[in-house]
């Protein structure tokens, strides 16, 4: 089984380079910590395969907006692809009624500073994208 304590703590090495305490970004659920970033949230997930529990995945994503249920959701999801084309390491995607900024790469080989990287990656994409896209398709 994979040691995910490991992997756990460079997650959180990471957190304190970006001047946030650990402990206070963890939640009741082990291997999930739940971060700010301007006005969007950053939810970071370390996590076993479903299929495997010697391989694992580390997931960085943000809850930007729920979807509209009116015609303007087919235009949001053509920007979203347009915008998915100009973003570095990260991707949109709907899931249960929400649009999401999202990262996910597997743990083998995990360092702080690509855990970190992607931190901030989802971090400044999210906060710069929640508001105006809430805002364009009016939803707040």
């Amino acid at each position: 089984m994979l040691d995910l304590a490991y992997y756990y703590q460079i997650v959180e090495n990471a957190i304190t380079e970006i001047g946030v305490n650990p402990l206070e970004a963890r939640t009741s659920k082990a291997g999930q910590w739940d971060l700010r970033r301007g006005s969007a949230s950053v939810w970071i997930n370390v996590f076993l395969s479903r299929e495997r529990n010697d391989y694992g995945y580390l997931q960085i994503m943000s809850p930007l907006m729920r979807m509209p249920l009116n015609d303007a959701r087919a235009a949001l999801f053509e920007e979203l692809l347009t915008l998915n084309h100009h973003l570095y390491g990260v991707a949109f995607s709907a899931y249960e009624g929400w649009v999401y900024l999202r990262a996910i790469r597997e743990l083998k080989g995990l360092s702080v500073a690509e855990a970190l990287a992607m931190i901030k990656r989802i971090g400044v994409y999210a906060d710069e994208y929640d508001d105006y896209l809430k805002q364009k398709y009016g939803l707040f």
